[in-house]
């Protein structure tokens, strides 16, 4: 069965919009498109080529897709190479062309979509920006491995990675490394259901349980 694997950009305070250029998604007035350029690398550079790893096909969203497919067309570098000639599974409806080479439309709804197709093969499924489709596949907890390389700014707006109604998951590190830039490259896999208990004795007196109450009542 198929992995899928996120790997993306963000900052501290968890944007992933835009980190490629000033015109690659400025929805929103976005004004800070390219905030990864400054801090990129050759430590960076080979983070992101042990990210992407070997054997595996491209979960795109629309947007992403559009960006991908005007964009690696043209280039003959070694991941150029590879995204071309790899399978590109992409969350459209038919209004969106896919001429992409090795392009293929998922229908439905994404979360059952893309788990039929963890089904259906032995590649993994690389998911590379597609903000909104990582949201539905998060809510419908089928993604197995995330990779993350954050970025030391904030930008206080912009698509955020995790948002209200992603499930609960716990998440284990498998790997982390680090750049002479401050970017901090880290893989988690999937570890269960989250586990909560107290950090030391809970004290309970009329103080304590006045403030639960009012707690309860402010809800």
């Amino acid at each position: 069965m198929r992995k899928v694997r996120l790997s993306t950009f963000l900052t501290l305070d968890g944007v992933m919009q835009a980190p490629g250029g000033p015109t690659e998604d400025w929805t929103g007035g976005f004004p800070y498109g390219g905030w990864l350029a400054p801090h990129f690398d050759e430590t960076v550079g080979e983070m992101m080529e042990g990210w992407i790893g070997r054997d595996y096909d491209l979960l795109l969203g629309r947007k992403t897709y559009e960006i991908f497919a005007a964009h690696w067309p043209e280039q003959d570098d070694e991941i150029g190479r590879v995204f071309n000639a790899i399978d590109k599974f992409v969350v459209a409806g038919p209004d969106t062309p896919l001429t992409w080479a090795n392009s293929h439309r998922l229908d439905g709804e994404a979360g059952e979509a893309v788990r039929r197709l963890k089904s259906s093969g032995d590649r993994d499924l690389l998911i590379q920006g597609s903000g909104q489709l990582v949201q539905a596949l998060l809510a419908a907890d089928v993604i197995d491995e995330i990779t993350l390389m954050v970025f030391p700014i904030v930008l206080g707006q912009g698509k955020r990675l995790f948002r209200d109604g992603v499930g609960a998951t716990a998440w284990r590190m498998s790997e982390t490394r680090h750049s002479p830039s401050g970017v901090v490259c880290s893989r988690y896999v999937r570890a269960g259901s989250v586990e909560v208990a107290a950090i030391a004795p809970q004290v309970q007196n009329d103080r304590e349980t006045a403030r639960q109450a009012r707690m309860r009542r402010e809800g």
